[in-house]
């Protein structure tokens, strides 16, 4: 009689909560995957594109092998850019192969301006010291 009644039960589709709340947690997964790993990587992707579209002669760049080089010229019909790595040493690659475009100019002036603030800081600092040393001083005598 019991194992009856279970049944039953168990067949009731108003028991069970209706099938969009089954579903409810596996949509907000699916929801917390898009948004948290799919549209990062492809924003990454893009952005990755983009900086392979304006690579142009001069520019210092890193490619996946860890090859550091200068470009010395860009194919535009087929995809090959041709790296300069030393004097007379050119190596092509695919434009797929190149990692990063290093820029020296915007760390540089990062750095100084980091170092310009910890000089202030540092001349602060050291003012400051010299104040309470000098109050201590005047009143040792």
């Amino acid at each position: 009689m019991l194992f009856n009644s279970l049944l039953l039960q168990a067949a009731d589709p108003a028991a069970m909560g209706g099938g969009f709340g089954m579903f409810l947690p596996l949509i907000l997964i699916i929801g917390i995957m898009y948004f948290f790993m799919i549209r990062p990587q492809n924003k990454k992707q893009k952005e990755l594109q983009k900086m392979l579209d304006a690579l142009q002669k001069g520019d210092k760049v890193i490619t996946i092998g860890g090859i550091h080089g200068t470009v010395s010229s860009v194919k535009k019909d087929s995809n090959v850019v041709t790296v300069r790595v030393d004097e007379n040493t050119k190596i092509e690659f695919n434009r797929s192969a190149i990692a990063t475009v290093v820029s020296d100019k915007p760390a540089e002036k990062t750095e100084e301006k980091k170092s310009g603030k910890k000089q202030k800081e540092e001349l602060k600092a050291s003012t400051e010291n010299k104040e309470p040393a000098a109050s201590e001083e005047k009143k040792d005598e």
